[in-house]
C-alpha cells in the first residue's frame, strides 16, 4: 500500500488542542461494543480515542492484533497466537489491508460511528520494538524478529491510515505508537542499540507523519532521552515515570513544538475520590522539570491529560471514575493557565 492510497500527503501537520485536552489509552473491559464506542466518544468528545476491546475478542488485545495478517503467524478465537519461524518473510505483504478481521471489528464500528467528524480523531498501534520482543519470545532470531516487527507495523499504519481517512476525511488523525517494550529501557532484554531501537520506531513514525499528528507512549519508566530522539510530536507517559531526569530533553521538545500526553490518572490500583492529590503530583512535577530549564508556559500549554494506561482489567464503573478524574483534572489545568492570563491582564 502506497503513500496516495491513504489520502497523499498533507503538509506542516501540527497538534492543535484546546488546552489540558482530555484524551484516553488503549482497551477498555466494556463487553458491549456500541456501549464502548459512545463512552469513548461522549466522555472524550474532544479527543475521542478508538478503543479495543479484549474482553470482548481476545484477538483485539495489542499482540493477536499486530500479528493478524503476517505470513507464518496464526491467531485463535482465544487470541492466542502461534507462529512459525520458517514461514515468516520479512517481504511478504501483510494480509487484511481493509482491516476487516476480527482484531479490528470495533475499530471498523467506531469508525462508522465518527464518520464525517471534522474534529481531531486518536488512534493505536503496537509499535515495532513491542512486536519484535513478541515474535523474539515465539522463537525468530533477533534480526529476522525486528526486520518483520518493523515491515509489519509500517504496513498496518498505512493500512490504518487508508481506512481512518475514508471515513474521515477532514479530521485531523491523531496515531500513537504503543511501546511498552521500551519500558525499562533497553539492556540486555532488548537486543537492539541505542540507534537501532531509534531507527526502528523513527521508521514507523516516519510513515504516519505526512497524514497525522504522531505520539509514542510508554506505560512506564524508560529512555526518555531515547524516546524523544525517535521523533514523536507527542510523547505520551505516566506522571511518575522519570520524565525529570531527562527535562533537558523534555524542555528541547517542548521547545520544538513537541506535546506531551501526561499519564496524570494511575491505572495500577485504588484510586480514591478526589482528583486534588494527583492534581498535585503532577503539579509538583512541572515545579521541578521547571527549575530544571524547562519552560513554564509551553508545560502547560502543550499538555494532553490521559490516564496511565488502558483499562480492560479494570470494570467498566472504575474506568468511569479514571476518565471523570482524567477531565477535573485537564479542567484545573484550564483553570489555572485562565487565572494567570487574568493576574498579568491579560
Amino acid at each position: 500500500m502506497t503513500d496516495a492510497a491513504v489520502g497523499g500527503e498533507i503538509e506542516n501537520i501540527v497538534p492543535a488542542f484546546a488546552l489540558g485536552t482530555p484524551t484516553s489509552i488503549g482497551s477498555l473491559p466494556h463487553r458491549d461494543q456500541q456501549a464502548a464506542i459512545a463512552f469513548a466518544i461522549e466522555r472524550n468528545p474532544e479527543l475521542p480515542a478508538a478503543p479495543s476491546l479484549p474482553n470482548l475478542d481476545r484477538r483485539e488485545s495489542m499482540i493477536p492484533q499486530a500479528l493478524w495478517g503476517l505470513a507464518g503467524a496464526d491467531v485463535a478465537t482465544d487470541g492466542t497466537v502461534a507462529v512459525d519461524p520458517a514461514a515468516v518473510d520479512p517481504e511478504a505483504p501483510l494480509g487484511d489491508p481493509g482491516l476487516l478481521g476480527a482484531p479490528f471489528s470495533t475499530l471498523r464500528a467506531f469508525l462508522a460511528t465518527v464518520a464525517g467528524r471534522t474534529e481531531p480523531v486518536k488512534f493505536q498501534l503496537t509499535g515495532p520494538i513491542t512486536l519484535g520482543l513478541a515474535l523474539r519470545h515465539a522463537g525468530l532470531a533477533d534480526d529476522v524478529a525486528f526486520r518483520v516487527a518493523a515491515s509489519a507495523v509500517r504496513q498496518r499504519a498505512r493500512q490504518l491510515l487508508a481506512v481512518a481517512r475514508a471515513a474521515l476525511p477532514a479530521a485531523q488523525l491523531v496515531v500513537f505508537l504503543d511501546e511498552p517494550g521500551l519500558v525499562g529501557g533497553l539492556g540486555d532484554r532488548v537486543p537492539l542499540t541505542a540507534d537501532g531501537a531509534i531507527d526502528l520506531v523513527s521508521g514507523a513514525l516516519a510513515v504516519l507523519e505526512p497524514h497525522a499528528v504522531t505520539g509514542l507512549h510508554c506505560c512506564g519508566p524508560a529512555d526518555w532521552r531515547a524516546v524523544l530522539q525517535a521523533g514523536p510530536q507527542i510523547v505520551s507517559l505516566p506522571v511518575e515515570a522519570g520524565i525529570i531526569a531527562q527535562a533537558g530533553a523534555l524542555g528541547s521538545f517542548i521547545e520544538r513544538g513537541g506535546w506531551v500526553a501526561w499519564g496524570a490518572v494511575p491505572t495500577d490500583g485504588p484510586l480514591g475520590d478526589s482528583d486534588l492529590r494527583l492534581w498535585r503530583v503532577l503539579s509538583s512535577q512541572w515545579c521541578e522539570l521547571v527549575r530544571a530549564g524547562c519552560d513554564p508556559v509551553l508545560l502547560r500549554r502543550q499538555a494532553l491529560m490521559t490516564p496511565e494506561c488502558g483499562l480492560a482489567t479494570h470494570s467498566e464503573a472504575q474506568a468511569d471514575h479514571v476518565y471523570g478524574l482524567t477531565r477535573r483534572i485537564a479542567e484545573r489545568l484550564h483553570d489555572q493557565v485562565a487565572n494567570v492570563k487574568l493576574s498579568v491582564g491579560a
